[in-house]
């Protein structure tokens, strides 16, 4: 009998081709229409009872086995982010301005492996539930899927999930209990001031001036309140203003991830951005607005199903 491990090597080039079909289509939060019908329709051909349109592009296969009554999830996200692919390849993004830079295509392929090998072999005694969740790079489609009753019309026990990370290395599987990945809250800033042509500065109130500042500002609150012991990270990821380069813009958007490890911390950067925006806004002249995406949370995996995972992994070698 083949060893797990040989099961699923011998489905790799499979896996492979699943993973490069959903690069070469990727879809973003809310929109992953394509995709999920792709994953359901496999699905569907090895006998899993699939339901879509959970959390609107979500989708729950499940698959029962013998007469365990014990219920897990597997979990995988499908969504890509709205950022241009600039590398070459035979699976290159087919999608202008989208593509799967942040690996949820191989998450999804992973699952599909899992899910195929599931369906063949019947190797388990109870029920799984294969979790197919949108959007979740803007922090809302698990919200989304729990919140249209997903863990009442699919009770579980626990849920399982695996993140690809490409600074590991690689063949390796590794573990932490407890937190592991912080939290993230996606916020926008929006300056406004008074436009005017570039060459009459004065008759300006310049955001994009008081946007610069105020990048360098927000850079003070992890290096100045944020011990080494401690996380966080404040990125300012987008800077938007402006169309022309002797034109004055009368706004402009700041794009921030905000990442935290513990409550307490983020609690703390999340009104020092704050202050130091209103702070900043003053200093110039400038009115603000802050619009708070989808609040974050630090994933924290429970020790007892942490090490359980380990040792399974452990002994698959």
């Amino acid at each position: 009998m083949d060893t797990l491990l040989q099961a699923l090597s011998a489905d790799q080039e499979q896996m492979k081709a699943w993973r490069h079909h959903l690069h070469r289509h990727p879809e973003v939060a809310f929109d992953e229409h394509q995709t999920a019908r792709c994953i359901a329709g496999l699905l569907r051909e090895w006998g899993y009872e699939v339901t879509e349109g959970i959390g609107k592009t979500g989708l729950v296969a499940r698959m029962r086995c013998g007469d365990g009554t014990k219920s897990i999830g597997l979990r995988a996200d499908t969504d890509a982010l709205a950022v241009q692919e600039m590398i070459e390849g035979d699976h290159k993004s087919t999608i202008e301005g989208k593509s799967h830079t942040c690996g949820h295509d191989g998450h999804s392929a992973m699952l599909l492996g899992a899910a195929q090998y599931l369906a063949r072999t019947r190797a388990f005694n109870g029920t799984v539930n294969l979790i197919f969740q949108p959007a979740e790079e803007i922090m809302g489609g698990a919200v989304a899927m729990i919140k249209d009753g997903l863990f009442e019309r699919f009770p579980m026990d626990a849920v399982f999930g695996m993140h690809n990370m490409p600074s590991l290395e690689r063949g390796k599987l590794y573990f932490t209990t407890g937190p592991i990945m912080a939290a993230v809250d996606n916020w926008e800033i929006m300056l406004t001031g008074k436009g005017s042509h570039g060459s009459m500065p004065e008759k300006s109130i310049d955001p994009v001036v008081a946007g610069a500042s105020l990048v360098m500002a927000l850079q003070t609150i992890v290096s100045r309140n944020v011990g080494p012991q401690d996380a966080a990270v404040v990125s300012v990821g987008a800077f938007l203003a402006g169309d022309a380069g002797n034109v004055i813009p009368q706004s402009a958007t700041l794009r921030l991830s905000i990442r935290n490890r513990s409550p307490e911390t983020r609690q703390m950067v999340l009104e020092k951005v704050k202050a130091i925006t209103a702070a900043q806004a003053l200093s110039f002249g400038v009115s603000y607005e802050i619009r708070e995406g989808a609040p974050g949370a630090v994933l924290v995996n429970a020790p007892d199903q942490t090490v359980e995972c380990a040792d399974v992994a452990r002994a698959a070698r």
